[in-house]
């Protein structure tokens, strides 16, 4: 995984590489792996796992064939243009 630095922001690559550490499952995966678990429970976890993404699966399919309403978009954050500067009188 590689992510750019851009005039030395460093605060704001390790945010993108958090973002995408998180989308990976990389956190998940580690909480998962700190301790030790059984085959019943891992067995159980993976079928649950299944169905969620059956569900999901199924869902976005209703939504497509129009059996299911869409769910309301997001609204996107338009940032305003900056202020001009002033410059200030030497009097």
């Amino acid at each position: 995984m590689q992510v750019l630095v851009r005039d030395n922001n460093i605060e704001q690559a390790l945010r993108v590489l958090k973002k995408k550490l998180q989308r990976e499952g990389v956190f998940r995966e580690m909480k998962r792996r700190r301790s030790y678990e059984k085959p019943s429970e891992k067995k159980t976890r993976e079928k649950s796992e299944a169905v969620r993404r059956a569900r999901k699966l199924a869902r976005k399919q209703a939504i497509r064939e129009g059996l299911l309403p869409a769910p309301p978009k997001k609204k996107i954050f338009e940032r305003k243009p900056p202020l001009p500067e002033v410059k200030a009188r030497a009097d």
